[in-house]
C-alpha cells in the first residue's frame, strides 16, 4: 500500500505565489479594462409612448435645457430625448428634462446620433475615435459594440441604412449591429494592399443613401475637389467599389449636401463666369441638372433630413429639396436654421421665433413667438411628443 502524498512547505508556498499572481492578473486586467472606466444607469422602467398629435400654440416657452456639445442637431429616438456632452450620454424625459438613463466612460466622447431606434455613441481612445457603443433609447440599455481605427475626430450622419463615420482622412460606414461595411480612405493595417482607389485624400463631406454613399474629397495633385460615389455595401468591406469618381473643376468652397436614391446634390460656388449652383449627379457620378442658387452661403452651412424632407441652410435662407430627385423646390428667406417636419408642418427657425411653413411650396402659414434672447448660432429643430427642441451651438433648449 502507497503512503499518502503529504504536502510540504515549499508545496504550500508555490500555491500561494501561484494564487498570488493569478490575483494580480486579475487586477490589471480590471483596472485597464473598459467595464472600470464605463458608467451604464439604465432606466429604471421605459419610458411612456409619445403623443403622436402636435397642436403647436401661438407662443412656446422654454421648459428645460442642457448642455449638449457633442450632438450637431436634437437626438430625439424612440420616446427619449438624448443629450451627449462631456463623456456622458443621457437619455431624458422629453417634457421634464429629467434623467432616465445615463451611459458614461472614462475617455473623452467624439459624438453620438439616433439611428435605428437606438443613439450610437463614439468615443475617442489612442486608436482614435474608435470605441463605439448603440444603446436603446428608451432604456439606454446596452446593444452592439465595435473597436476599429478611426480618425482623432469625426463627423456622424445617418440615412436609416447605414451610418457614416467621417475623419478627415478615413471613413467608414456601418449597418445597424454596427458591423462594418465599407471602409475608405487611410488604412494603417494593410492585411491585403492596393485595395482603396486613392491615398492621402482629404475627406471634406460624406453623404449616403440605402443605394449610394458619396464622398466629396481633396486628393494630392488633383487641381480640384473630386466627387466619389460608391456601394456602400461592397462584398469586401476594405475594398470600395465605385460607380463613379470624377473632378469637379473650380470647386472650391462645394459642399455635398444629399443623397437620395442613387442621386447626389452638390452645393458649386460661382466660379469663371457660372452662378452658384445645385447640381444634381446620378447614380454613377455624372451631373444631370443645375438649379441656380442666390445668396452666399456661410460655414456654419448646413443639411437637416428626416424621414419626410430634406432641407438645407445657406446661412440665410432654407431651401426645401423633393426627397425623390433632390430639386430644391421652394426657398425661405431670412431664417435661422433648416427645418424640420413636425406633425405634417414644416418649422423652421427664424429669429423670435419659428415658422410654420406649407411643405408643398414653402408659404409661411403662420408664426410662432420664441424669446431666445440674442443667439446667432444656427438653430436646428426636432419634436418629442408634444415638445419642441432646438439644439443651438453646444446647448439643447425644449419648448412647450
Amino acid at each position: 500500500m502507497l503512503a499518502p502524498e503529504r504536502r510540504t512547505r515549499s508545496d504550500v508556498i508555490g500555491a500561494l505565489a501561484i494564487a498570488l499572481a493569478v490575483i494580480v492578473a486579475v487586477t490589471v486586467v480590471w483596472l485597464r479594462s473598459d467595464a472600470r472606466g464605463t458608467t451604464s444607469v439604465t432606466a429604471e422602467s421605459p419610458l411612456p409612448p409619445l403623443s403622436t398629435s402636435v397642436l403647436l400654440p401661438d407662443v412656446l416657452k422654454q421648459t428645460w435645457e442642457s448642455p449638449s456639445a457633442d450632438s450637431t442637431a436634437p437626438i430625439t429616438v424612440g420616446n427619449a430625448v438624448v443629450t451627449a456632452d462631456g463623456s456622458d450620454v443621457i437619455g431624458r424625459d422629453p417634457a421634464t428634462g429629467e434623467e432616465v438613463w445615463r451611459y458614461a466612460r472614462n475617455i473623452p466622447l467624439c459624438g453620438a446620433i439616433g439611428s435605428w431606434d437606438r443613439v450610437v455613441s463614439v468615443y475617442q481612445d489612442n486608436r482614435g475615435c474608435s470605441q463605439v457603443t448603440s444603446l436603446v433609447a428608451d432604456t439606454g440599455a446596452r446593444k452592439d459594440q465595435r473597436n476599429s481605427d478611426a480618425d482623432s475626430a469625426v463627423t456622424l450622419s445617418a440615412d436609416g441604412t447605414y451610418l457614416i463615420s467621417r475623419g478627415s482622412e478615413r471613413m467608414e460606414l456601418w449597418r445597424s449591429d454596427l458591423v462594418r461595411t465599407l471602409e475608405y480612405g487611410r488604412v494603417d493595417a494593410k492585411v491585403n494592399p492596393n485595395k482603396q482607389p486613392r491615398t492621402g485624400c482629404t475627406l471634406l463631406d460624406a453623404a449616403s443613401s440605402a443605394n449610394r454613399v458619396s464622398v466629396l474629397e481633396r486628393c494630392p495633385g488633383e487641381a480640384s475637389n473630386r466627387l466619389t460615389v460608391m456601394n456602400p455595401a461592397p462584398k469586401d468591406a476594405q475594398e470600395p467599389e465605385e460607380y463613379g469618381s470624377s473632378i469637379l473643376l473650380d470647386s472650391e468652397g462645394a459642399r455635398l449636401l444629399a443623397v437620395a436614391g442613387e442621386k447626389t446634390a452638390v452645393y458649386l460656388p460661382a466660379a469663371n463666369g457660372t452662378a452658384s449652383r445645385i447640381t444634381i449627379f446620378d447614380g454613377t457620378g455624372n451631373p444631370i441638372v443645375d438649379y441656380p442658387i442666390e445668396g452666399a452661403v456661410t460655414e456654419g452651412a448646413r443639411t437637416h433630413a428626416d424621414k419626410a424632407s430634406i432641407t438645407w441652410w445657406t446661412g440665410s435662407q432654407t431651401v426645401n429639396l423633393r426627397l425623390s430627385d433632390l430639386a430644391p423646390t421652394w426657398i425661405v428667406n431670412g431664417t435661422s436654421g433648416p427645418g424640420s417636419m413636425v406633425a405634417g408642418q414644416m418649422l423652421i427657425p427664424v429669429p423670435g421665433g419659428i415658422a410654420a411653413v406649407s411643405p408643398s411650396d414653402g408659404a409661411v402659414q403662420r408664426m410662432i413667438a420664441v424669446d431666445r434672447g440674442e443667439t446667432t448660432t444656427p438653430i436646428v429643430l426636432a419634436s418629442a411628443g408634444e415638445t419642441i427642441l432646438e439644439q443651438r451651438g453646444d446647448t439643447l433648449f425644449a419648448l412647450r
